[in-house]
């Protein structure tokens, strides 16, 4: 079943197991359990140390497989086939049910051994999702170290039936002990921090003891990542303020423009910019938002939402952006319930079904593209006069037979029926007219917005709300660099980001010399 390569590595991993694992199937005689049958079967023959035997647990869902140890209830269980983006997912759970050390700090941990109670975690995942992972592997882990956690993937292809029940349009979107626990990208700390009622005022504590910075940088994107690493190969005393680190990559799915390498993934090229952060010495500070910034001519202190506040002879600003909203009647009560941004991620939960993409640039036109090949119909609404994409979008998009472009449409109101998106109004610009679109979702790709809601009054700002800089990344304070797509630069690309976080990291490090002297 697997592809050559693929099994061959998955057999290198399987001889890192300490113990013996079980897998428990619960099979019945549909096609996916059949594919299921064949995986597992082509596993458990690759090791020893792996033992596949039939569930007799007629209350799981089928098809679907446990992994567990002997004698031990499951606490890992696959409800679909992990493959795609979730192949690593159990690739994962094999491993560290089987002995194998997890990647994990020893605070972190014994963070989730001394969680107590009993939690039922569920995540309905599409194997399509580039986010569904990270939240998939952190709640696998957190099984796998505390008994008294249990978790299930479910794909919610496979479970059609459970998806209209619980009216799930969103992935990943994940139920804690029967009840909606979040939607969308977590990580292990952001769920811990959930669970852990304390987490924010330990962490507050925790840095309030921190030695003032020569660098504190504000973000945890490509730019700030690169201005991390330019600055720690100074030699001087860098930190990171992260909420979550990646930034929009881990929303980005193709990357084919980053030289050098041909294609890529946002998660994949997030992941591999955080381990070499982490390389370095530098002092990364996660799930953290920035709330103030004040100087006293010395020392910059940067205030954070959990009360802590941090000193710092340079601040580099790199919060970056996020998805820009339409800002109408219905959107924020329909967000996760028929409104979305990531066609990727939650294109799957509408198979058969007729959407709207609102949006004529690059994204838009290319979630039109990829949305059509798994929806009824695709809606494109753009409010100028015509597409904005590259010509060879626009090209593709044309030979679409289910597709419909709407130019000069302005989306004015998301209608639904209290629990989900029923429908879109939009005015005809051109006429005048308003009319209405029967629709089961919306895809919401109009760009960006900086995050500089906090810098409002501290640091200069473009009409835009970016922040303003100069040819060296310095802004209206003394000693506050900036970098990425929270600033003024006119193309906002990955490539360009990280180089306007190198360079305002050598700004920051000339900066401190001409201050020491």
């Amino acid at each position: 079943m697997l592809e050559a390569n693929i099994s061959t590595q998955l057999k290198g991993y399987l001889a890192n197991l300490q113990h013996e694992i079980v897998l428990a199937s619960s099979l019945d005689n549909s096609a996916k359990s059949v594919e299921l049958a064949e995986l597992l079967n082509e596993i458990a023959s690759m090791s020893s140390l792996v033992t596949l035997i039939q569930s007799d647990d007629s209350s799981e869902r089928t098809p679907s497989f446990a992994v567990t140890r002997p004698g031990e209830s499951a606490s890992v269980r696959f409800a679909g086939l992990p493959l795609g983006h979730e192949f690593t997912s159990l690739v994962l759970a094999l491993l560290h049910i089987g002995g194998h050390p997890m990647k994990l700090d020893d605070d972190m941990i014994a963070q989730v051994k001394a969680i107590e109670g009993e939690f039922h975690f569920e995540t309905y995942i599409s194997l399509s999702c580039q986010n569904c992972p990270d939240v998939v592997q952190a709640l696998n882990m957190m099984s796998v170290l505390n008994s008294g956690i249990s978790h299930v993937m479910i794909d919610g292809g496979l479970y059609p039936d459970e998806i209209e029940t619980r009216q799930i349009m969103s992935v990943p979107t994940v139920y804690f002990n029967g009840e909606v626990f979040g939607q969308g990208r977590m990580t292990l700390p952001e769920i811990v921090a959930k669970l852990d009622s304390g987490a924010d005022q330990k962490a507050a504590e925790k840095i309030n003891k921190k030695n003032p910075f020569d660098v504190l940088i504000i973000g945890g994107g490509p730019a700030a990542s690169a201005a991390a690493i330019y600055a720690s190969r100074k030699g001087i005393r860098t930190g990171i303020v992260s909420e979550r680190f990646g930034g929009q990559l881990n929303d980005t799915l193709a990357i084919e423009n980053f030289i050098s390498v041909q294609e890529t993934e946002g998660p994949k090229l997030a992941s591999a910019i955080e381990q070499q952060v982490k390389s370095y010495d530098v002092d990364i500070m996660e799930l953290q938002r920035a709330k103030t910034m004040s100087s006293n001519g010395d020392q910059i202190t940067v205030e954070l939402e959990n009360g802590a506040s941090l000193q710092s002879q340079s601040v580099i600003i790199s919060t970056g952006a996020n998805w820009r909203e339409l800002g109408i009647p219905g959107e924020e009560q329909y967000r996760g319930h028929g409104v979305a941004y990531c066609p990727h991620c939650d294109g799957p939960l509408y198979k058969g079904k007729d959407v709207a993409v609102v949006g004529g640039g690059n994204s838009g036109v290319e979630a039109a593209i990829d949305l059509a090949g798994l929806v009824n119909h695709v809606t494109l609404l753009e409010y100028a006069d015509e597409l904005k994409a590259d010509a060879i979008l626009q090209t593709k998009l044309a030979t679409l037979s289910n597709v419909t472009v709407n130019t000069s449409a302005q989306s004015t109101e998301v209608l639904g029926d209290d629990s989900k998106v029923t429908g879109l109004v939009y005015i005809d610009r051109t006429s005048g007219d308003e009319k209405n679109i029967d629709l089961a979702g919306i895809f919401v790709q109009i760009g960006l917005l900086p995050n500089t809601d906090w810098l409002k009054g501290i640091v200069d700002l473009s009409e835009y709300g970016e922040v303003e800089v100069d040819d060296h990344a310095r802004t209206s304070m003394e000693g506050v660099f900036a970098a990425g797509d929270v600033t003024t630069t006119p193309y906002k690309q990955i490539t360009i980001a990280m180089g306007d976080g190198a360079k305002a990291a050598l700004s920051a490090f000339d900066y401190l010399i001409r201050q020491e002297n």
